[in-house]
């Protein structure tokens, strides 16, 4: 796969597990990026620790080369995967955290399959090509360069069918009425036009605590609600509807 695996799609849709499912898959070994706003691209592939080396020729250490750059370099997830002596999954998750600019600069790292570590000019080559994979929940619209250069996939949020399995395959004993009354509450909910809709993660921690309350839910009546939704404003319109 010459181009990145773009996962688009709400919180809760699985991306990052289909991420490690390929991985396990192929057999091969995953560097993971937790992208962050403050982002630049750079410490993906390596992180140079001036304090620490200005630390060492200070007060001296018997850890590290001082005159030895190599001695202060941290590879990120992108370094260790291109130094790496096999070929590995390398996975961006929530890629849409970061700005456009950031996105761009690390298409190019990973197209040329390279980076340069400024403080000494050397060129860091990939030995072997990693497989690229990127998750994102969609906050931040992607530009149409980063778009294009990759191969995108939109996994949809899970039917009541869908979800039912899952919530099997984590609560195999689960009450059946306990169940379908709380998928119709929990669907109703999301369609409520919410700030931040409950995803598959809250709905599985609500399950949790319903089956051990024995309570059962109604639309009208959400027991452990502060488990479903995260958002004060979300709540409150809940408490109190507009009529």
């Amino acid at each position: 796969m010459e181009k990145p695996l773009l996962l688009s799609g709400e919180a809760g849709t699985g991306k990052t597990q289909l991420a490690f499912e390929i991985a396990r898959a192929l057999g091969l070994q995953m560097e993971i990026a937790r992208c962050k706003s403050t982002f630049q691209g750079e410490e993906l592939c390596y992180v140079y620790d001036t304090v620490l080396r200005l630390n060492d020729s200070r007060f001296g250490t018997d850890q590290r080369d001082v005159n030895n750059i190599w001695d202060y370099l941290r590879f990120g997830p992108i370094g260790r995967a291109f130094r790496a002596e096999e070929k590995r999954v390398l996975l961006l998750d929530e890629i849409d955290k970061t700005d456009s600019d950031t996105q761009d600069n690390l298409l190019d790292v990973l197209e040329d399959c390279s980076f340069v570590i400024r403080e000494i000019n050397y060129l860091v080559r990939a030995k072997h090509k990693p497989i690229i994979l990127i998750t994102s929940n969609a906050k931040r619209e992607l530009s149409d360069p980063f778009l294009r250069r990759c191969f995108c996939h939109f996994i949809p949020f899970p039917t009541e069918e869908e979800m039912e399995k899952i919530v099997r395959l984590h609560f195999p004993h689960l009450d059946q009425d306990l169940l379908v009354r709380a998928l119709d509450v929990f669907y109703h909910l999301r369609q409520q036009g919410l700030e931040k809709p409950p995803a598959t993660a809250e709905f599985l921690d609500w399950l949790s605590a319903l089956e051990r309350s024995s309570q059962l839910p109604k639309r009208d009546k959400i027991p452990f609600l502060g488990t479903l939704l995260k958002r004060t404003k979300d709540i409150l319109e809940f408490r109190n509807p507009k009529r």
